[in-house]
């Protein structure tokens, strides 16, 4: 395969991810949610594209912006705005050094569009927050406090392992793409996306459910690893209780852009 631009390796990360299966509760292409489908994902990694191909000229916070406002020309609702807190300085930086290089530049003004972005999506977050992305006062707190798009990212770190990565250099992403390094081929997506599930709390569950809910679905996954459930079971469990780790999933894509670029065969 001729090499990929960082564009194109994005845009495939997104779509590798999604068409993977099982990975336990989300969306793929064998099961659909009722209000957001397969298709939604598809087509908002193509939206993506165009803001990814741009990233270079962009600060973060208008990079999010653009890719929020370019994807949400279906009726989905949110498919990847957490994968697109990940991709984007992986993409600026060219891998996960100078991903680190970026997010340490981010700015008041990034921030701002950062929440701006955040308000024109259906995330999840948690209702007691103080700084709430649908309130206006939190845009003058933002300016008022001088808080850069990297100082708010360590302020949701603590609930939000999406957010986390900015904070820890990409380690999960880094742990991803190194459990993806040990084998080629796309099916392991799937292995690397249950190693996590039974390694970590998935904190978009948690935000859901509850952080108990969050760590019974990491013992499960564990059950799975042992060979005490099946992962078709597994899975069947958590759709029938609306539980999907959306967290991981992002963190997954981020993983897959960070292999690729490091030379992993996913078509082998």
């Amino acid at each position: 395969m001729s090499k990929l631009s960082l564009a194109e390796t994005a845009e495939l990360s997104m779509l590798l991810e999604v068409s993977a299966n099982i990975k336990p509760g989300n969306i793929d292409r064998f099961h659909d949610y009722e209000d957001t489908k397969f298709r939604h994902f598809l087509a908002s990694a193509v939206l993506a594209r165009d803001v990814f191909e741009k990233v270079s000229n962009l600060t973060l916070g208008e990079a999010m912006y653009a890719t929020v406002v370019h994807t949400n020309g279906h009726a989905g609702g949110n498919t990847h705005f957490g994968a697109f807190i990940l991709l984007l300085p992986l993409i600026k930086g060219k891998g996960i050094a100078g991903a680190c290089e970026a997010v340490m530049q981010t700015t008041v003004e990034d921030a701002i569009l950062f929440y701006q972005a955040f308000g024109k999506t259906q995330v999840r977050v948690n209702k007691e927050d103080e700084m709430d992305v649908n309130d206006p006062a939190s845009i003058a707190m933002l300016r008022e406090k001088k808080m850069t798009m990297l100082d708010v990212m360590t302020y949701s770190s603590e609930t939000d392992m999406v957010a986390r990565e900015w904070v820890n250099g990409f380690s999960l992403t880094r742990k991803a793409a190194d459990m993806l390094k040990e084998k080629d081929g796309a099916d392991s997506i799937q292995d690397m996306f249950l190693r996590l599930m039974a390694a970590y709390p998935d904190t978009f569950i948690a935000k859901k459910f509850g952080y108990a809910r969050a760590v019974s679905i990491m013992e499960r996954a564990q059950l799975v690893r042992a060979g005490g459930l099946s992962l078709s079971r597994f899975d069947e469990e958590c759709i029938r209780g609306g539980v999907n780790p959306g967290s991981l999933a992002d963190i997954c894509i981020a993983g897959i852009f960070t292999a690729l670029l490091e030379g992993w065969q996913w078509d082998c």
